[in-house]
């Protein structure tokens, strides 16, 4: 036993289940890519295989990249910081306490390697050093995009082909062709605010795909529907685009014209952010007519592209 190491008592039952999304992203790069040849890329994180430092740079429970702090016990062994605190301070290999001792040697090895992007296989060929490759994925413009469907808590993520499709097969999402559209909306108990289904519609407009979301909800004490737009793409491309919404009747009208936002935004966070056509509900349901009993409510579109 190393001096100074005391024993823990907690025991590891399984290393794969602290397994990150570093590892998921690097497997699933692992099968849809070609394996590189004649330029020494490794199996694992695209890291060099000359001399197998990427082993000695993988954390022993989670398997992915280790960035600094990187901690060892008394014996040598390393995992990541976010593992140490995993494990409840006790080496996964030997069981020995593992303190606060840095490895510091590792972390300067580190500090000398250059890496591709982890999206690679999804067209990005920059290549980065050591510690700037983490930073750089949380930006990278060809990372996956999360499915935009707001009503279920999807965990698909892919690029735009990829997630129109899961949005046609999957969310049985109506498709539209054009750039103008005239949608009627309907619900029996409008005033079930809180079970209002979230209605997505996908058109392709320019070549390129938008999402129109219409849903209620409550602001504040007021119950309210509202409806916008959302680009599948970047922001900075759905910046090169404006589109206007319009409901209602009986000689009165709402209009909204905006941007539409980024499926990088989150549908709730649209939402929330109140960008779109907000309709208070007793007006929705006066543009209904009737009874006022039941939701009639047509909304119209147009989306064009700026000059």
């Amino acid at each position: 036993m190393a001096p100074g190491g005391g024993v823990c008592k907690e025991v590891v039952d399984s290393h794969n289940k602290y397994v990150k999304y570093d590892v998921v992203t690097a497997k699933a790069e692992k099968s849809n890519t070609p394996a590189k040849t004649g330029i020494g890329l490794g199996d694992k994180h695209g890291m060099p295989s000359t001399n197998g430092v990427h082993e000695l740079l993988e954390c022993a429970v989670c398997t992915s990249l280790m960035y600094p702090p990187i901690y060892q016990c008394p014996n040598g062994h390393t995992l990541c910081s976010d593992c140490k605190i995993r494990v409840h301070n006790c080496c996964p290999t030997c069981r020995l306490e593992l303190g606060n001792i840095r490895c510091l040697a590792l972390e300067k090895v580190a500090e000398s390697l250059e890496l591709p992007c982890r999206y690679r296989s999804l067209g990005c060929d920059d290549i980065f050093p050591y510690y700037s490759k983490l930073k750089h994925e949380q930006h990278c413009r060809f990372r996956p995009y999360s499915c935009p469907y707001a009503g279920s808590e999807c965990s698909i993520s892919s690029d735009i082909p990829t997630l129109v499709t899961h949005l046609k097969d999957d969310h049985n999402v109506d498709m539209h062709d054009g750039c103008t559209f005239n949608h009627r909306y309907v619900k029996a108990n409008p005033h079930e605010v809180e079970n209002a289904t979230w209605m997505l519609t996908v058109f392709n407009c320019y070549g390129r795909q938008f999402c129109l979301h219409f849903e209620a909800f409550q602001l504040g004490m007021a119950p309210v529907y509202i409806s916008f737009l959302r680009f599948m793409g970047e922001d900075s491309e759905a910046k090169k685009f404006s589109y206007s919404l319009e409901v209602g009747g009986y000689g009165r009208k709402l209009t909204w014209q905006g941007v539409p936002r980024s499926i990088r935004d989150s549908h709730r966070k649209v939402r929330d952010s109140l960008d779109g056509l907000i309709i208070p509900r007793n007006l929705a349901l006066f543009f209904s007519g009737g009874d006022r009993e039941e939701l009639k409510l047509r909304v119209t579109g147009r989306i064009w592209k700026e000059q």
